[in-house]
């Protein structure tokens, strides 16, 4: 061989070599990449109480999920690696693999064409905070064209407004936090939210206003969400260890006492309708 085709060859091998690199990354599933790297790459929703809550101070990420977080990458001898997300936009970064898994999801239609589940982590009920001096029982009382009610836009929260409510002003807006504040100055009637988050914000923000369990009760699941791919490893052991971490007693421990820690919620705060 020539030197000059030796080089050509040889420079053309070196540029190849990340290409190639990169693609045998791509192509792996969750799994192989998790087992491989050992680092498990998780997404967070600030302010999400009692399920995620980032401590300003030291960084740490508290809240039952980031908890199971913890356990499952214990479970596999894994760092586990924490991004800041919202509930609609973690189902495009478990899309786009910028993510292994995102506990906290309600599998609705629209996410299952996209993603995949894992079985429950917990089984919740919605409620409703509604402003001071306003306390519907039921959720066609809620759904009356004068009422004001505001969700955040693409959560299980939205799913379930749409559904329920064809006569309410529905405002859906970036982030529960967004919803939140509408409610605090005015701006709506009543916020949608899954129980644990109803109870968390109105035990730390009395002012926002009171939780109302409504009747007959919605109930959906909390899940987590995984990308779709051929290689069922990766799920199979997250089912696997969930199984497990719920026989032993361990989701209702680590809920509950998020819930109080956390949440703030105190015992007899608790209503019957958490159910884990």
């Amino acid at each position: 061989m020539k030197r000059r085709d030796f080089v050509a060859g040889s420079m053309l091998a070196a540029g190849a070599a990340p290409w190639a690199t990169a693609l045998a990354q791509a192509s792996e599933s969750t799994w192989e990449r998790v087992t491989r790297t050992k680092v498990m790459r998780v997404g967070a929703v600030d302010g999400g109480l009692p399920y995620y809550k980032k401590d300003m101070v030291s960084g740490e990420w508290l809240g039952c999920m980031a908890d199971f977080y913890r356990g499952l990458a214990k479970s596999l001898d894994a760092k586990l690696d924490i991004t800041p997300t919202s509930w609609g936009n973690s189902v495009l970064e478990l899309q786009s693999q910028k993510i292994d898994i995102f506990f906290g999801l309600n599998p609705t239609p629209a996410r299952l064409q996209v993603i995949d589940f894992t079985d429950p982590v917990l089984n919740i009920a919605f409620a409703a905070v509604c402003k001071k001096g306003y306390a519907p029982k039921t959720w066609a009382e809620l759904d009356q064209p004068t009422i004001r009610v505001v969700v955040d836009k693409g959560s299980s929260h939205d799913t379930l407004a749409t559904r329920l409510l064809k006569n309410a002003e529905i405002t859906r807006l970036d982030s529960a936090v967004d919803a939140t504040l509408a409610l605090q100055v005015g701006r709506a009637d009543a916020q949608i939210l899954v129980l644990p988050l109803a109870l968390s914000l109105a035990s730390k923000n009395p002012a926002v206003g009171q939780v109302v369990i409504l009747t007959p009760e919605e109930v959906a699941t909390s899940n987590g969400g995984v990308r779709k791919e051929a290689d069922t490893r990766w799920l199979k052991h997250v089912n696997g260890w969930l199984a497990s971490e719920r026989a032993s007693g361990n989701i209702r421990k680590t809920f509950i006492s998020n819930l109080k820690s956390v949440g703030g919620v105190s015992e007899d705060k608790i209503p019957p309708q958490i159910k884990v």
